[in-house]
């Protein structure tokens, strides 16, 4: 052990002492910091960089020496401490030494018989092993053939769908080879092959049901076409049994003969017929097949391409409407337009079922935004083609299967209020082409009417044209051949105006407006003021030449009137509102005009008659001596035509018409008689003369009372009304006091019709026979006559007057 203590060096001087002092104390505390680092088990690396870097490692190595000999003394003294510990420590070992020899000898004993015992178990040992391995390599062998057989099975399977078409089942068999069996089977060959070959399968069975849903939808347009027909000739069928049921209703209302219990049996039998008829319309709606679709759409979402699939039969289905949308305009639409209607009909029909039972297929959102597009193009080709037809008829025809379209599919809830909308909107074209076919029709019945009456032959005859627009006057049904008091011209026109009538109502019904009888009696009113008055007043005036026509037109009107009340009448009923409502809102007689003007002309030539008969009145002496007894021969030819005339008028004429026409004429034989003595031709007149027209007036008033057989008491009086002013004309002249004339009261009551101015001229021309004769013998003037001096005065206070 070297000697930690080092060799002191003297210094030369004091000054060198002090550093030597103080370069000892820095080593001290270096030493020092090096040992606690090392007690304490702290990282040197600082001392040993910091020596290094003072270029004295030395120092390093001088402390760390000094530090090993402080501890080989602490080491030492530890050893002294214990030595005698260590000895008998040895002692033990030494003892232990002995037993582990002994021990030795008799493991190596037992090792020796253990061997000799253990040799023939480890070749039985080795062997069971081997035998095990082969076991288990023989039960894996077992189980990858049973593996393989249940593959092949399952490839079998899949095989045996495929041929038959069952690919539902055929990609079951490859999901299962691909869970069950891909992973598990021992063949590498085989596994290589399956993965190969199920993804082909797959996309041979999706090319397959893609081309059944392409097959599908070729043949689903002629299926919804057929479809859409049916459908809609069901809303026909119904709509009709519909109608049929009104009919029988307002037979059943009319025929008040029979009983309540009646009418509502034949009600309630109608009503179950109905329901047998409705009974099979729900099955042959049902009559289209849509397993292609959901085959389809159900392997696709085996496939996990669910998505994708609804896209793709959304896309077909939207571009198979759009091509339904198309009108050829090589084919009129009139001819077109049931297949273009009922092949939309029968597409949504198809939507609306897949939408129920298509399990998720297509959304409602979906159909909606298809009925939307189909809507709006339906609205756009109705507004073109309606607006290039120029037929009624051709209108009608599409709206009515326009109105089916909308009732068949309402039933599967498609709101078609937009469809009826185009409809309304053209209700105003409509009516006035169809006021055009009817004023065509109008004057081809007016041209072709002969201005006879119509004979009827047979009992059917007479229903069709009289009983069918209730013209009759009576409901005995008369003897065959029956002659009526028309002429064809009033059942042509009649049918042409229910037509109308028929027409305007079918165009109304089922287009969304409940109430519509105000419209059609509108176009009605129209059609017979505007149209039917129009041309029979042309025809009056233009064709009628003869008393025999005229009187046939003037029948015709009064039958015609009747005929209006039927057709407002048929209206109401058509259009489904109760007779009192349609009575309550009656105007007058819409051929008024016509009416007037036939019997103005039936009056104007009986007129132009009574006036060559009046001509004779210029053979009357105004001066006679004696007053004639049995009246002038003018009025006696007038009073024989008028009688003959009422014989043939009354066959035809209504006894108001009849009426009218001979109190016009009437009023003109008495405006001819003032006229005659007001006139020029007449310069002087007697009283005798004046007796001789008051017989006339008083024939005239006798033919008048003759006709209360034919008129009531009032209408005769009517009559003789017409005579009033020649009447009072003469009743004045041949009053013994003219001068009442002057009192208000007297000429209000007793000659309200004659004129002042008139009666002036009238009585200056009045001069009696006494003054004729007193001035023949030159004493005229010396006996005045009262009478003549009345009338001298009235003359005079009349001149006044006026």
């Amino acid at each position: 052990m070297q000697s930690t203590k080092s060799r002191r060096k003297v210094a030369p001087n004091g000054a060198s002492a002090a550093v030597d002092n103080g370069a000892d104390s820095a080593d001290k505390l270096e030493q020092l910091l090096l040992s606690s680092a090392i007690c304490n088990n702290e990282d040197l690396g600082p001392f040993i960089r910091k020596a290094f870097l003072s270029g004295k490692p030395e120092t390093l190595l001088h402390h760390l020496r000094h530090f090993a000999r402080s501890k080989e003394s602490e080491i030492e003294e530890v050893c002294k401490a214990h030595y005698q510990d260590f000895i008998l420590a040895v002692d033990d070992l030494k003892s232990l030494l002995s037993d582990v020899d002994s021990l030795k000898s008799s493991l190596s004993d037992s090792n020796s018989r253990l061997q000799s015992v253990a040799g023939p178990l480890l070749s039985s040992l080795d062997a069971f092993l081997e035998s095990r391995t082969v076991s288990q390599n023989v039960n894996l062998a077992i189980q990858s053939l049973a593996n393989c057989i249940r593959l092949i099975e399952v490839c079998s399977r899949s095989n045996y769908h495929l041929s038959n078409n069952n690919l539902y089942m055929a990609l079951k068999c490859l999901d299962s080879i691909e869970t069950e069996f891909l992973d598990k089977t021992p063949s590498s060959t085989l596994k290589r092959m399956l993965e190969k070959k199920i993804p082909e399968i797959r996309a041979h069975i999706e090319r397959k049901v893609s081309k059944e849903f392409g097959d599908w939808l070729v043949e689903i347009r002629v299926v919804s076409r057929n479809l859409g027909q049916l459908a809609i000739g069901q809303a026909s069928s119904a709509r009709q049994r519909e109608e049929d049921l009104r009919i029988k209703q307002r037979q059943a209302e009319e025929q008040s003969r029979l009983s309540l219990r009646d009418c509502v049996y034949a009600l309630q039998e109608e009503d179950d017929d109905e329901d047998d008829h409705n009974a099979p319309s729900n099955d042959s709606n049902s009559s289209f097949d849509l397993t292609p679709l959901y085959r389809a759409y159900h392997i696709h979402q085996t496939l996990g391409l669910e998505d994708r699939f609804k896209q793709y039969y959304f896309e077909n289905r939207k571009l198979q409407l759009t091509s339904d949308f198309q009108v050829s305009s090589m084919t009129p639409f009139l001819e077109s337009h049931q297949t273009f209607f009922a092949q939309i009909a029968g597409f949504f029909i198809v939507e609306d079922r897949i939408l129920r039972t298509g399990g998720g297929l297509i959304s409602k959102l979906e159909v909606e935004n298809l009925w939307e597009t189909a809507v709006s193009k339906m609205c756009s080709v109705l507004e073109d083609q309606f607006s290039r037809m120029q037929t009624a008829n051709h209108l009608l025809l599409i709206k009515d299967y326009v109105s089916l379209l909308g009732v068949t599919l309402r039933r599967y809830g498609y709101p078609v209020d937009s469809l009826l909308d185009v409809l309304s909107k053209h209700r105003d074209k409509y009516h006035e082409l169809l006021l055009s076919d009817c004023r065509r029709q109008i004057s081809e019945a007016l041209a072709a009417d002969k201005f006879e009456q119509m004979l009827m032959k047979k009992e059917y005859e007479y229903s069709m044209n009289v009983l069918s627009f209730q013209l009759q006057t009576s409901d005995i049904v008369p003897a065959f051949p029956y002659v009526s008091p028309f002429s064809s011209t009033v059942p042509d026109c009649c049918r042409i105006v229910r037509s109308f009538v028929e027409d305007s109502v079918s165009f109304m019904s089922y287009g969304g407006q409940l109430d519509f009888y105000d419209v059609v009696k509108k176009y009605l009113d129209r059609l017979l003021s505007e149209v039917l008055d129009e041309d029979l007043s042309k025809l009056i005036n233009t064709s009628v030449h003869g008393v025999s026509q005229a009187m046939q037109m003037a029948a015709n009107m009064a039958v015609m009137e009747r005929a209006c009340d039927f057709f407002f009448r048929h209206a109401a009923q058509l259009s489904g509102i109760p007779l009192r409502m349609a009575e309550r809102g009656r105007r007058q007689f819409p051929l008024i005009r016509a009416r007037d003007v036939a019997e103005d002309m039936l009056s104007g030539l009986l007129k132009a008659k009574v006036d060559g008969f009046m001509t004779l009145i210029e053979n009357v002496n105004w001066m006679a001596d004696e007053p004639p007894q049995s009246g002038n021969e003018y009025l006696n030819e007038v009073i024989i035509y008028l009688e003959t005339l009422v014989s043939t008028a009354q066959q035809i004429l209504p006894a108001q018409v009849l009426k009218r026409v001979l109190q016009d004429v009437l009023s003109h034989i008495s405006e001819r008689i003032v006229g005659e003595l007001y006139g020029d031709s007449v310069k002087r007149f007697n009283v005798n003369a004046i007796m001789g027209i008051d017989v006339d007036i008083r024939l005239l008033e006798s033919f008048a009372d003759n006709q209360a057989p034919i008129f009531s008491d009032g209408d005769a009086n009517q009559l003789k009304m017409a005579l009033a002013e020649s009447r009072q004309l003469i009743n004045l002249l041949l009053s013994n006091h003219p001068e009442n004339f002057l009192n208000p009261v007297i000429r209000e009551k007793s000659y309200n019709t004659l004129d002042y101015k008139k009666v002036v001229m009238i009585s200056e021309k009045l001069r009696d026979s006494s003054d004729r004769l007193f001035g023949t013998f030159g004493t005229r003037g010396a006996k005045q006559n009262p009478k003549k001096k009345s009338l001298d005065a009235l003359i005079k206070r009349l001149r006044e007057v006026s």
